[in-house]
């Protein structure tokens, strides 16, 4: 599972490390912006299974930019960039959203 935001300093960050502790899913996330921690790459999208983005602009430069590489399942997760990391509120929103599409 790989996890997409803009910068991946705050919401991605959090989700990645929020599901990082099962054992039964690899996890990483990366940032659409050329100055992001860790950014986007082919090799990130087609490492993924599935990849939660952020925002729906996510979607779209993921969409644009990696077309040729993109195999996984792509879900919008609409949250907006309102949260610091590992905000108890993100954190409930991230189980809410992904733990209902999680085996």
């Amino acid at each position: 599972m790989l996890f997409v935001c803009s910068q991946n300093r705050l919401r991605s960050p959090t989700a990645e490390q929020v599901f990082s502790t099962r054992a039964d899913i690899e996890v990483a996330s990366a940032g659409t912006n050329n100055d992001a921690v860790t950014p986007l790459t082919a090799e990130l999208v087609a490492w993924a299974d599935v990849i939660f983005v952020m925002e729906k602009e996510h979607r779209n430069k993921l969409q644009r930019r990696f077309k040729t590489h993109l195999k996984a399942r792509l879900v919008c997760l609409d949250i907006p960039d309102d949260y610091e990391f590992m905000d108890p509120d993100l954190v409930r929103l991230l189980e809410n959203k992904v733990g209902r599409l999680l085996p």
